[in-house]
């Protein structure tokens, strides 16, 4: 059963667990079960998503359950008018606060399929703020050096490009721990074999937006998945970014 975090006569929000895909995609072909497929089915009726995570990444999906509120909040989010508030372990010490301003290519449509010819694929303005929550550094020799660094980051992205905060990150040097693809391999394993699990370390923990029905601020949050919110405690990070 899928936890649901919000529910009422337009939406409906759940807290994704990492490892499941929003929809079908040609990039895990292989895969049988989805979010769009499972919420419908345990609630008993159509669900339209309103955004994607990662398969990667937990925490709060929202979809709507009519086409007129998926309309209207779709709005919101082209807009980039949804806030949206995530949490990520990164290698490293970033800066205390900051904003990554880097432009973001197109390589994929939405279903995982690389674009036709004579399709935009030019770099898209891409933004995102972070803020660092917390650092903890161990007395193991991961890479070249004698210990090694985490941080916590908080992320608040300012515009909705593909797998922006994880590129992002790389961008500046402090991948998400546990990113099969932007990340570093030994940094991923030494977490693997340390913590266990090997999951991807990032998740939406909050989503703010305006209700399609009568405007009101709708707020959303949701706790991190237990395999997430082991990893914070024993880096004694337990609280921070509640």
């Amino acid at each position: 059963m899928l936890d649901i975090l919000y529910r009422d006569d337009c939406l409906v929000a759940i807290n994704k667990p990492a490892g499941l895909l929003v929809h079908r995609s040609d990039i895990d072909r292989h895969e049988t079960r989805f979010a769009v497929q499972l919420l419908r089915d345990q609630i008993g009726r159509r669900v339209h998503p309103l955004h994607r995570l990662d398969k990667g990444t937990s925490g709060v999906l929202l979809f709507a359950l009519d086409a007129g509120s998926a309309s209207e909040v779709g709005r919101q989010f082209q807009r980039d008018e949804v806030n949206k508030r995530y949490l990520a372990v990164v290698r490293g010490w970033p800066p205390e606060a900051g904003i990554i301003d880097h432009a973001l290519s197109r390589q994929f449509d939405d279903y995982g399929r690389k674009f036709s010819a004579g399709s935009p694929t030019d770099a898209l303005p891409a933004a995102t703020e972070y803020r660092r929550l917390a650092t903890v550094e161990l007395p193991d020799a991961v890479d070249r050096y004698p210990t090694t660094r985490y941080a916590l980051l908080e992320l608040v992205p300012k515009s909705g490009r593909q797998h922006q905060l994880r590129r992002h990150l790389k961008h500046i040097a402090h991948p998400v721990i546990g990113d099969a693809t932007w990340g570093k391999g030994i940094h991923n394993r030494y977490f693997q074999q340390r913590f266990g699990g090997g999951r991807l370390l990032l998740a939406c923990t909050q989503l703010a937006l305006r209700h399609p029905q009568d405007g009101r601020v709708l707020v959303i949050a949701a706790p991190l998945e237990e395999n997430f919110a082991g990893v914070v405690d024993a880096l004694g990070w337990n609280g921070i970014g509640d």
